[in-house]
């Protein structure tokens, strides 16, 4: 045997020892070797990021087509893969103190697609809407967007790329030709091959770096869970702060600039018209106006599978991608046991099949089990009233934003090490425009007071000190606690790849990393033998 055929059999050997069945590399910690200890990655000072937004003159923001031709094009999921939705806009806005809302009957909403470019030989209608945003007081600019339109592609084959055009034909004001995949089918085997996950995203040029990146790991799907525009940081005039509060404290309304909700459509186009994107509700699309209404520009803009998958709000849905359950939860509509979303939240996790959805993943804007000082606490109400039924069900992993920083957690439940627990993980760290979250609340003077800690939005207060545990009788801990894994204030995105039944790649990239350098890498494992998926005990609504 010759020096060549040794070296190519040892570089085979090495090569299976290295990835193991389903694609498993060897030396990648699995949750199964934890719980690990706390670590912290000290502040990268090179890195501090600036939140400086793009301006209204950058050409990504700028409106490039005409008339009632279709912008701000994206791609959404229904509950299977059969279906998914078109979104997109016609028309200009208008902002100022005459506006006259567009009529949303002049244009039509139709899709046209197939699975050949030509001829695009399928065709859907859907309907339409314009909102509003106003504001009753002199010398504040008032809104009106464009006509949105919705329509939902049924009768899809699974895995499959289509082609297809939106707009209006009679007119003719048609779009380009675009093309997504849909979702595989639902089955234990039959996973999407990666899904990008990004929180607190906002449209600054460290936005820019976040989606670069995300586009370099060339996901299937995206999760943005929560916090799209932060369009609310701004007067109507188009001025913005840092601290709204601060700078704008007499104003009789917290004002929200509009427009940035249509620039950032205009940015992400080439990436939401391919790549379908889940977004679910943050603290920054609240947006009260005229008649304390709320959430209007979230809930009009996008399209969610709220109906398909038995809710009636547009704040929290289900759906399916491939083997994997996802749940997006509302941080800021009622969550208690006698609220809708509650009963809602039960039904659903009774459907769930484990046998054809081995995964069971959850999300919603603000962390359960974060560290840092920043909003500390702050959603222990909704973790008081739903914590208990997620791990009944054996939910495997949380995603959340709302810090804009990364944290991992070990497996928990109440705050304790149970191998049975969920991962809680937040990328609340996609480039907002209010900077990275750096201070600890378990270091020194940096533990907030208790009374500083209530849910602002839903009313309600309860985080106490702590009763058992290595922090009983105080509010915060003295180290780092025992639950969290990994932390570190740098902006990101995550990558979730599920490889089977059982393991899932979870990968956080840093984005003054190169594209394939992990920031955070480890396989998160499902127990099913040892964790139940079914509840314990029953719950009465």
């Amino acid at each position: 045997m010759g020096l060549v055929s040794v070296l190519l059999i040892s570089f085979c050997v090495l090569s299976i020892s290295m990835i193991g069945t389903d694609n498993i590399v060897v030396g990648i910690p699995t949750t199964l070797d934890g719980p690990f200890k706390p670590v912290t990655v000290p502040l990268d000072k090179t890195f501090r990021g600036h939140a400086v937004d793009l301006p209204d003159t950058d050409p990504r923001v700028q409106r490039v087509v005409q008339g009632f031709e279709p912008e701000q094009i994206s791609v959404s999921l229904s509950t299977t893969h059969d279906s998914v939705w078109i979104s997109w806009i016609t028309g200009d806005f208008q902002i100022g103190d005459r506006i006259k809302p567009l009529n949303p009957k002049t244009v039509a909403s139709v899709v046209r697609y197939g699975r050949l470019r030509i001829p695009l030989i399928h065709k859907a209608t859907g309907y339409s809407l314009v909102y509003n945003q106003l504001y009753p007081f002199v010398g504040l600019q008032n809104y009106t967007s464009g006509i949105i339109h919705h329509v939902r592609l049924t009768g899809l084959k699974p895995n499959t790329l289509y082609h297809y055009q939106c707009g209006d034909p009679s007119i003719p004001a048609m779009s380009s030709t675009y093309y997504f995949k849909t979702m595989p089918a639902s089955g234990p085997k039959s996973y999407p091959s990666r899904i990008a996950i990004v929180g607190d995203l906002g449209l600054t040029y460290n936005t820019t770096s976040t989606v670069d990146h995300v586009i370099g790991n060339n996901p299937d799907l995206i999760l943005l869970v929560g916090d799209v525009c932060y369009a609310n940081l701004y007067l109507t005039n188009g001025t913005g702060a840092d601290c709204y509060s601060c700078s704008f404290s007499q104003t009789p309304i917290h004002e929200t600039y509009q427009p940035r909700w249509d620039y950032w459509g205009r940015y992400m186009q080439p990436v939401t018209s391919k790549i379908p994107i889940m977004v679910v509700e943050g603290n920054h699309e609240i947006e009260k106006q005229v008649e304390n209404q709320t959430f209007v520009a979230y809930s009009s803009r996008f399209a969610f599978p709220s109906k398909e998958s038995g809710s009636s709000s547009t704040f929290y849905y289900s759906f399916n991608a491939g083997g994997i359950h996802f749940i997006m939860l509302g941080g800021y509509i009622a969550y208690n046991k006698s609220a809708h979303q509650y009963k809602w939240l039960k039904k659903d996790l009774a459907k769930v099949d484990r046998k054809v959805t081995p995964w069971l993943v959850a999300t919603w804007h603000p962390p359960w089990y974060s560290t840092y000082k920043a909003h500390y606490r702050e959603a222990e109400c909704m973790r008081t009233a739903m914590e208990d039924l997620l791990y009944q069900y054996g939910v495997d992993i949380i995603f959340n934003g709302h810090i804009h920083a990364y944290e991992r957690s070990n497996r928990v439940y109440n705050y304790t090490l149970d191998p049975c627990g969920p991962v809680h993980i937040t990328v609340g760290d996609g480039g907002n425009r209010e900077k990275m979250a750096i201070a600890h609340a378990d270091e020194p003077r940096n533990c907030p007071d208790p009374s500083t800690t209530p849910d602002e939005y839903m009313g309600g207060f309860c985080a106490f000190n702590f009763t058992s545990g290595p922090a009983a009788g105080k509010f915060c801990w003295d180290r780092q606690p025992d639950y969290s894994a990994y932390r570190e204030s740098s902006f990101g995105h995550g990558i979730f790849e599920v490889k089977n039944e059982t393991h899932a790649l979870w990968t956080w990239h840093r984005n003054q990393d190169m594209y394939n350098s992990p920031g955070d890498q480890i396989y998160i494992v499902r127990q099913p033998e040892r964790c139940p998926t079914e509840p314990k005990v029953s719950h009465k609504c």
